[in-house]
């Protein structure tokens, strides 16, 4: 059985998960006009880090990425030094800033200079798959647990933005003039954004893990890919789908008649918030409860999977329904169950839900740990 036993967020909302939880249920966001930075393009909207102090050798991508993990690492009291643990790491573009000034973008350099800085003897693993990266590293980092080759997993999310990164979701006229507006019947696109995000994992043999309110059960995942279109989702949602049935089971097989919650890609782009209601609906899940992150950080892509599951597990832990910030006036191809303001909800598991470039689609299932 693989439990969460520690998380970190680091963004532009603060530098710890419970600073950014906090950030979130006062219904902030740090979604600011960008005009200034990139000049090169048209202003846009974005959730960025200020100023990051690197450490020394190191670029701005790696440093967020050893913030993040440091202050998880120092939570969960493990020795990062052990061959027992080893880093995943995932990002959709990595070091992808070097490219101006011509040197090594590459993420296997920066995943060993990542693991090497605490010490860790072991190959890092690298997952990069679009905007599933997050989701995907996590399920791949419970797969090696259960192998038993590691008996800890340190999973790093981060991305950065940059003129390159910009001038592609330009290129696809995604980005929103306005804070983005998830699930909105005016929503206009969505914002990017930038943060680090890291959660640890380790395998429990014997069982049950007794009532931990910090120590959430990773039931498991699955990534599906519908091969609809290189950038474009699935009209009928089949990979997302595919994904809601498989946790369906799982779940079922774990004792749970269906989710409290679901946290959705939400990306406030028109096709993806249509695909997501219609794969919803085909689930038969239009009567679960659902919400969007994006309007507080924007889209932060490789972080996006690790960021959103480690705030969905405090708003079960915390027994709430987050609100989706943003909309105003519901408008999906078919109707969800969405929230302007938080509000209390009975929780005791819910499913992440991812979907990217290429027709990737992941899910994972988290509950509470089990009573005595």
């Amino acid at each position: 059985m693989t439990r969460i036993i520690a998380t970190n967020i680091l963004s532009p909302l603060g530098t710890t998960t419970e600073e950014n939880f906090r950030q979130v249920l006062q219904m902030n966001s740090m979604l600011r006009l960008q005009s200034v930075k990139f000049q090169s393009v048209e202003p846009f909207y974005a959730s960025m880090f200020n100023v990051v102090k690197c450490f020394d050798g190191y670029t701005r991508f790696e440093s967020l990425c050893i913030k993040s993990a440091k202050d998880a690492i120092l939570k969960a009291e493990i020795d990062a030094t052990s061959k027992d643990t080893v880093f995943v790491l995932s990002s959709t573009k990595g070091n992808i800033e070097l490219l101006e000034t011509g040197e090594d973008t590459s993420l296997l350099l920066s995943a060993k200079k990542i693991a090497g800085y605490f010490g860790n003897p072991n190959q890092p693993v690298i997952v990069s798959n679009a905007c599933v990266s997050g989701v995907c590293a996590i399920i791949t980092a419970q797969r090696l647990l259960e192998s038993g080759t590691y008996k800890k997993v340190v999973v790093v999310g981060c991305d950065v933005i940059t003129r390159f990164v910009v001038a592609g979701f330009q290129s696809f006229k995604a980005l929103s003039p306005i804070e983005c507006k998830p699930f909105d019947a005016d929503r206009q696109g969505l914002n990017l954004g930038e943060a680090a995000a890291t959660m640890i994992l380790e395998q429990r043999t014997h069982q049950p893990i007794l009532a931990d309110k910090s120590n959430a059960i990773l039931l498991g995942g699955c990534v599906h890919n519908d091969a609809n279109h290189i950038s474009g989702p699935s009209r009928t949602g089949e990979g997302s789908y595919r994904c809601l049935r498989d946790m369906q089971d799982l779940l079922a097989d774990n004792g749970f008649e269906k989710p409290d919650f679901i946290c959705l890609h939400g990306t406030a782009t028109r096709y993806n918030d249509d695909m997501e209601s219609v794969a919803i609906q085909r689930a038969g899940y239009a009567d679960i409860p659902v919400f969007s992150l994006k309007g507080y950080y924007g889209h932060t892509m490789g972080a996006a999977g690790i960021l959103e599951t480690i705030l969905s597990v405090e708003a079960m832990n915390n027994d709430l329904m987050l609100a989706t910030r943003g909309l105003s006036n519901a408008g999906t191809t078919e109707q969800l169950k969405l929230s302007k303001k938080h509000f209390p909800l009975k929780s005791s598991c819910f499913i992440k839900l991812l979907s990217g470039f290429g027709g990737t689609n992941a899910a994972i299932a988290i509950c509470k740990p089990l009573q005595k």
